[in-house]
């Protein structure tokens, strides 16, 4: 495989793991819905520097540790469910955001870092990023592709979680979904926790 071919796989690879539904576009919603645009678009930027982490230590060599021990994987896997479950059940308690469709700012908003730990968070701990990831750097990117290549193919992992989760926060605080949102929130609160819930059980009871 040329590298133009590689990065193309890559990049496309990637792209259908960006927009599948999991916990990452899970969490991206209900930040753009319960908070802002802005803290839906600073929880896409969290993400997409969870993915950083992700490539650099598949790229160090410490991901093909975590390929080999059980227990390190393992640790990783309940972590991850545990964070989940704890972002699910807060979610299903949470008050009313009472947002007002027409005030650009809310006062109950996260602060930006706050977004991006929430983003960081959901993606670095979830092990199905982590198995992907592996996979990536066993069975298409090789210690002999050049490290330039593997700069540009990093550059696109990033960069397109990013521009993704931007575009899903900037859809899902339009005038009419909000306000739809706003009609059901309660509702909707309690199904994106119990949708987190299941996914950090599914998780935890996963045998990968």
């Amino acid at each position: 495989m040329n590298n133009f071919t590689l990065i193309g796989t890559v990049a496309l690879l990637n792209l259908l793991a960006a927009i599948s539904p999991g916990p990452d576009f899970v969490m991206s919603v209900k930040n753009s819905l319960n908070y802002s645009r802005k803290t839906g678009i600073f929880t896409g930027i969290g993400i997409g520097l969870g993915i950083g982490i992700h490539i650099t230590y598949c790229a160090a060599g410490i991901g093909f540790i975590i390929s080999k021990s059980l227990t390190v994987f393992t640790i990783i896997k309940f972590i991850g469910a545990g964070y989940l479950i704890y972002m699910g059940v807060s979610a299903i308690f949470t008050n009313k955001s009472s947002i007002k469709i027409n005030e650009e700012k809310q006062p109950t908003d996260l602060t930006k870092f706050q977004a991006i730990k929430i983003g960081f968070l959901t993606n670095l701990l979830n092990p199905k990023a982590t198995l992907f990831f592996l996979g990536l750097f066993t069975f298409v990117i090789s210690h002999e592709t050049p490290f330039y290549v593997i700069l540009i193919i990093s550059f696109i992992m990033i960069s397109t979680a990013i521009t993704w989760f931007t575009l899903v926060a900037i859809f899902f605080t339009q005038k009419r979904i909000r306000a739809a949102f706003l009609k059901f929130e309660n509702i909707i609160n309690k199904s994106f926790g119990g949708l987190l819930i299941l996914l950090g059980i599914k998780i935890a009871l996963s045998k990968q």
